[in-house]
C-alpha cells in the first residue's frame, strides 16, 4: 500500500476523516478533500505532510473538482483509491413547512451531481491503475425517511454506484456502494436524531477498509452497516 494513493472527499469531519485515519494506518497516502481548511490542515497536521496533503474544494463545482485532480496528481502523481464520501441532509418534505429551494439545490448537487463529477474526473485514473471507486450512499436510499428528498438523493447515489459498476466491470475498476445507517457525526448536528442506536464513524471507516482491502479479484459491491437495533 506504500506508494498508492486514496483520495477521500468529505474528508474533515466524520466518515471521511475516520477513514483518512484508518487509510494512512494501512500505509496509503490519502488526499483530504473537503470545504474546511481549518479542519483540513489539522488533519494534515495529525496525519503528516508526508502521507497526507488537502485541497480545498466544493464538490459541487466541477471546475473546482477538476482542480482536485490536477492537483492530486501534482502531488502524488497517480490516484488508486477514490472515495466519494461528501454529502449532507436537510429537513426536506414534500408537503408542508416553508419552501427551501436552496437547500434543496444544494442537496442535489452535493449528494448526486458531486458524486457523479468525482466518478466522471477520476474514473480515467483509477483505470489506469486498476483502483477503487467508492461512494457513500445510505440506507435511506434502500428505503424511505423522513427526510424526503435526501432519501431520494441516495436512491440515486444507489443507482449511480450501479451503474458505474457496470461500466468498469471491463477495466478491472472494482466499485463498492457504503450504506451506513445512524452515524454518530456532524452529519447529525442541525437534524433531530432518530432515537435509535448510532454507529461511530470509525465502524463505517473500517467496513470501508475491509472492501478496500480484500484481494484484486475480489469486489465488494455493497456494504450495508447498521447499529444494532436500528430496524429500517
Amino acid at each position: 500500500m506504500h506508494d498508492k494513493v486514496f483520495l477521500i472527499t468529505g474528508a474533515s469531519t466524520g466518515i471521511g476523516e475516520a477513514t483518512a485515519r484508518r487509510a494512512v494506518e494501512a500505509g496509503f497516502r490519502v488526499i483530504l478533500v473537503a470545504r474546511s481548511t481549518d479542519r483540513l490542515a489539522n488533519l494534515v497536521a495529525e496525519l503528516g505532510a508526508t502521507h497526507a496533503h488537502a485541497i480545498p474544494c466544493n464538490v459541487a463545482e466541477w471546475q473546482e473538482q477538476e482542480q482536485m485532480v490536477v492537483q492530486a496528481l501534482e502531488r502524488f502523481r497517480r490516484i488508486d483509491v477514490v472515495f466519494a464520501n461528501a454529502g449532507f441532509s436537510k429537513g426536506s418534505p414534500f408537503f408542508g413547512g416553508e419552501n427551501k429551494l436552496e437547500e434543496w439545490k444544494e442537496m442535489v448537487l452535493v449528494n448526486m451531481f458531486g458524486a457523479a463529477a468525482t466518478a466522471r474526473l477520476t474514473l480515467p485514473e483509477l483505470v489506469k491503475n486498476k483502483g477503487h471507486f467508492l461512494v457513500t450512499g445510505s440506507v435511506a436510499g434502500r428505503s424511505t425517511s423522513i427526510r424526503n428528498l435526501y432519501s431520494a438523493t441516495k436512491w440515486g447515489v444507489s443507482g449511480m454506484a450501479y451503474a458505474i459498476r457496470n461500466e468498469m466491470a471491463e477495466h478491472g475498476v472494482r466499485v463498492t456502494l457504503v450504506q451506513p445507517g445512524v452515524v454518530d457525526t456532524p452529519f447529525w448536528d442541525n437534524l433531530q436524531k432518530l432515537g435509535t442506536p448510532e454507529l461511530q464513524a470509525d465502524d463505517v471507516a473500517r467496513a470501508v477498509l475491509y472492501a478496500v482491502s480484500q484481494p484484486p479479484h475480489v469486489d465488494v459491491n455493497e456494504v450495508v452497516i447498521r447499529p444494532v437495533g436500528q430496524p429500517h
